[in-house]
């Protein structure tokens, strides 16, 4: 129970209506009592009110000085300083807390209240303006300078002005439920422009601040034509507040009469075999969980009456049932907070890749320019590289640096445009893309999504899904991107694309713009042993069942095993040979046979098999068989060109899966040799009548 709650408000409003109808003549007192000479006052702070000349105005008091000054002020028949404070929060207010400008008022009678608390009816005489303080205690007191109003030079303008106010003030009240009536017929009845001005900036519905701005100003007129300001913005708002209540009943009105309808649709509904009412309630509870904007919500309201319609053995049903589904699934606004610790995301880098020191740099550049962005529109990144590099991985590595949900969509064969864009809902089967797909299954509208095998990408009479990948790439078009089963736009901007790809050839020019390609060369023989012995020996052991005592692989005979039984640029072959050899362990332990867990070179050729054989140059030359040098994404490699000369026509024949630039090295040599035969000691016969033969086995 607050202070207020056994005030009797009645009696306080029937002690101030009789002074109001003229009980007691408080002009007279006023004028009786007043001492003109006096210039000392004690000053009343008041709080979140303006006293003003000839108001009269009701003041509760709790504070004990406040009340010590009413009760000494009735009894020595004084006027009192009534002064709002700046802060109304504040309990016991300093000097700087109070405005310089005030009201003198005098004390027409104090009602005692229950609990202590007292109200005093207070009649404003004349404004003042503090000049100092004179004393805090036991109240505060003040040297004063009294102010008068000054008169209006054009007391026509002054009229009219007025005739305005008390007009705008009836129509304030006609439309403020909150005003009382009786309000109306004390405006009609204040005679003097002054009182009414006075009257109606006490009880405007005004913060007191702007009040404290009317009993500031020091002329009547322009005192009257700031409160005209007031009173017209006070107007207006209430006018505004009308309409939207209107308008708000009339929307209440129609949605009752949609209610009616729907619970008659509803009856029918059950008659004809029900089914879709506990199908729409199941869906619209599932929607007030999704955070999502009004055109969504819009459209969802529109697709749930449609299929509220629909009767349940409809084939459209299910159609609508499935799609309603799906848009509810979507985590729409719903987004996963990052977690920009680029010193974590290092350590995890570190952790999950051996080696690759500027591939790492690269990303972690790029998530330190995301965090100081703190949007999306930097370039999409683009691993390149040979298979088993671990391009893919790298992608899970960056999703969990960052906190956010990680989807890997495979595009390799795809060849539909439907499959990034979705079918159309009326089509039998009809699904979204494999984008908006990739979101629901994370969960949140900001997962890290790897589109693996990019360069897979194929060309079909049902588009070209490339095309379709350009507005999904493109941070300044992704914002909206349309899928055709939603049949609205999804906000993809805050998705964090990563591409891989083992070549760039077969990927288009305008996709490749898109995107930021880092090349992922391979891995040397020293980073294949330390992952292998980090991350891919590990990993056997724990998918075979094995613990690290039942097998142990050194440092040659992984060496052995990636020379010797593999050739690649990553480490897929290497873990499958190692899977392999843990296999064997496997068996061996399964059937209960004796066997060394520290496996020689000797038993990784008998578990794996006969070793690759190596391409040796030969140590002395052998007649038509040259040693070239080749590039592969192993590494570099040699290569034999055989050829050989036979009777013919001087023709040249080239065999060997051979490129378009090494025949046309082959011709272009021939064309040499025809042409400085001379110099080069050939015979013409030799040329004309020899052919050459070219092969390369490996090529």
């Amino acid at each position: 129970m607050t202070e207020f709650d056994n005030i009797n408000f009645d009696e306080i409003l029937d002690e101030s209506f009789d002074i109001v109808t003229g009980e007691i003549d408080i002009d007279a007192i006023s004028d009786q009592e007043e001492d003109k000479t006096q210039t000392i006052f004690p000053i009343l702070p008041v709080r979140n009110m303006v006293m003003f000349p000839k108001v009269i105005t009701p003041i509760t008091a709790g504070r004990e000085k406040s009340k010590k000054l009413l009760e000494d002020a009735q009894r020595e028949n004084k006027l009192i300083g009534i002064i709002s404070q700046k802060n109304p929060n504040e309990e016991n207010p300093s000097e700087k807390n109070l405005y310089t400008v005030g009201t003198l008022a005098k004390i027409l009678k104090i009602i005692t209240l229950p609990e202590g608390n007292i109200t005093a009816i207070t009649r404003g005489v004349q404004r003042f303006k503090v000049k100092k303080f004179t004393a805090t205690e036991p109240y505060f007191s003040a040297e004063i300078t009294k102010l008068k109003d000054t008169a209006p030079k054009d007391k026509e303008e002054f009229s009219a002005l007025m005739d305005n106010i008390k007009d705008l003030a009836e129509k304030i009240i006609t439309i403020d439920p909150n005003i009382p009536n009786a309000a109306q017929f004390a405006i009609k009845n204040i005679e003097g422009e002054e009182d009414l001005l006075n009257f109606v900036s006490a009880n405007g519905n005004f913060s007191y601040d702007k009040k404290q701005i009317l009993l500031d100003e020091k002329t009547l007129i322009g005192r009257a034509k700031n409160l005209y300001e007031m009173m017209h913005n006070d107007f207006r708002h209430l006018e505004l507040k009308n309409q939207i209540h209107q308008k708000t009943s009339k929307d209440l009105d129609k949605q009752q009469r949609e209610y009616f309808l729907n619970q008659q649709i509803r009856t029918i509904q059950d008659e004809l075999g029900g089914g879709a009412e506990s199908d729409a309630d199941e869906i619209r509870q599932k929607a007030a969980k999704v955070k999502w904007n009004d055109e969504v919500e819009k459209h969802f309201e529109k697709e749930l009456q449609r299929l509220q319609r629909q009767h349940p053995n409809s084939p459209d049903y299910n159609v609508q049932r499935n799609y309603l589904d799906f848009f509810t699934d979507l985590p729409w606004e719903h987004y996963s907070t990052d977690a920009f610790d680029l010193n974590k995301a290092e350590k995890l880098l570190d952790k999950e890749h051996f080696g690759l020191e500027d591939i790492k740099k690269r990303i972690l550049e790029h998530i330190a320019v995301l965090k100081l962005k703190n949007d999306m529109k930097s370039p999409i990144l683009c691993l390149v590289g040979p298979p088993g590099v671990g391009k893919t991985s790298l992608g899970k590595s960056v999703a969990d640096a960052l906190g956010r949900k990680y989807v890997r969509v495979s595009l390799g064969g795809l060849h539909d445009e439907s499959e990034i864009r979705g079918h159309r809902k009326t089509y039998i089967g009809a699904m979204a893309g494999r984008i908006l797909q990739s979101i629901k299954k994370s969960g949140t509208s900001n997962p890290v999504i790897v589109l693996d095998e990019i360069d897979k990408i194929g060309q079909g009479i049902h588009g070209d899904p490339s095309s379709a990948l350009l507005e999904v790439l493109d941070p300044e078009q992704n914002n909206n991107f349309y899928d055709n089963f939603l049949e609205l736009g999804y906000d993809l901007s805050k998705v964090m694309f990563i591409a891989t790809a083992n070549s760039l050839s077969t990927v288009q020019r305008p996709l490749l713009d898109r995107m930021e390609i880092i090349s992922i060369a391979g891995y040397t023989l020293e980073e294949k042993i330390e992952i292998a012995k980090r991350h891919l020996i590990k990993k056997q052991l724990r998918e075979n069942g094995l613990d690290a005592k039942n097998l142990k692989l050194g440092n040659a005979e992984l060496k052995h095993i990636i020379d010797a039984h593999t050739s690649e640029s990553g480490v897929r072959s290497l873990e499958k040979k190692i899977a392999g050899i843990a296999r064997w362990v496997a068996l061996q332990i399964a059937m209960e046979k004796d066997f060394d867990p520290k496996i020689s070179v000797d038993k990784v050729d008998e578990i794996l098999g006969v070793p690759r054989p190596k391409t040796l140059a030969e140590i002395t030359d052998v007649p038509g068989v040259v040693t070239g040098l080749a590039w592969t994404s192993v590494g570099g490699d040699i290569l034999f060109i055989e050829s050989i000369l036979s009777k013919g026509k001087g023709a040249l024949t080239m065999t060997g899966n051979l490129g378009n630039v090494m025949k046309e090295s082959a011709t272009i040599a021939l064309e040499f040799i025809k042409a400085h035969y001379e110099e080069l000691g050939i015979s013409e016969e030799d040329i004309e009548k020899k052919n050459i033969h070219v092969h390369v086995p490996e090529g």
